[in-house]
């Protein structure tokens, strides 16, 4: 719609994924979506900021902002973009790292950095291992690395990463914004290279659980197929105005407001229990 020419789109709406299921995640949910025209991620950020009476979470705005290296930087000590290509490096660095973890949850960690396929995989398995706990008040995650995010637009100043930021609030994501890669060419390349780095994830893991003789189980952790959406490159062919773009999980926001720990509880009628 923002190709035909509106310049300000909103959808909400349930949605299916072929995903996991876990106490945060359920392949039903209910999202909002946001497309604005001539706008990026930081007119993004201050559409999400708003005001909320909570007792012990602070939503006064401005929410704090930081970036996913300097997160990951204060917990680990590593800068792990600073790496540049070494990606055997990140990796023993960001293992040592890991050793101040829980057995378990390092355990994972170690499993997911061994198998990272980039230096900015690398970075994002800390993130999750070692920051996302901590991000209690509302915090916006910046730019991510492009590895992770196909659809987001380069940074404009800084190689490596993209105009992206997630929100944060009690350790989990609630928002997922970032200015929209509006290249169809650029967006071609990531489309393919995600589709090949998903398949070959896929069949390791189910060789993995071969060679192990346990049942390939769903769950947070699990990789998953995608496919090239050829319809949204074709979109993009036609001319795509500079634009941000904005999902918000409601059903997280309910979890929230309900003081309720998990999303299966929040759903009305959900078709998979």
């Amino acid at each position: 719609m923002v190709v035909g020419g509106f310049e300000r789109v909103f959808e909400l709406g349930r949605i299916f994924r072929n995903e996991g299921m876990s106490s945060r995640h359920n392949p039903e949910f209910t999202s909002v979506e946001c497309y604005q025209a001539y706008a990026d991620y930081n007119d993004m950020m201050e559409l999400t900021e708003v005001e909320y009476q909570g007792v012990t979470l602070d939503f006064e705005s401005p929410f704090k902002r930081a970036t996913m290296s300097d997160l990951v930087k204060e917990q680990s000590g590593l800068d792990v973009l600073g790496f540049g290509s070494d990606l055997a490096g990140a990796k023993e660095a960001a293992i040592e790292a890991l050793q101040k973890l829980s057995s378990d949850v390092r355990r994972k960690a170690v499993a997911k950095v061994s198998s990272a396929p980039s230096v900015g995989h690398v970075l994002n398995e800390l993130f999750e291992s070692m920051v996302e706990s901590t991000l209690i008040q509302p915090t916006f995650v910046l730019e991510h690395p492009t590895e992770i995010s196909p659809l987001a637009k380069p940074h404009r100043s800084k190689e490596g990463v993209t105009e992206r930021f997630e929100l944060f609030i009690a350790a989990r994501e609630h928002a997922n914004s970032f200015s929209e890669l509006t290249d169809p060419l650029e967006q071609r390349r990531r489309f393919e290279s995600q589709m090949v780095e998903r398949k070959a994830a896929v069949e390791a893991a189910v060789a993995e659980k071969a060679a192990s003789g346990e049942e390939v189980e769903d769950d947070d952790d699990t990789p998953f197929e995608v496919e090239v959406d050829y319809d949204f490159l074709t979109a993009l062919e036609y001319g795509m105005p500079p634009t941000g773009g904005l999902g918000i999980g409601v059903d997280r926001v309910v979890m929230l407001l309900t003081n309720n720990p998990s999303i299966r509880d929040v759903i009305p009628f959900p078709l998979m229990k």
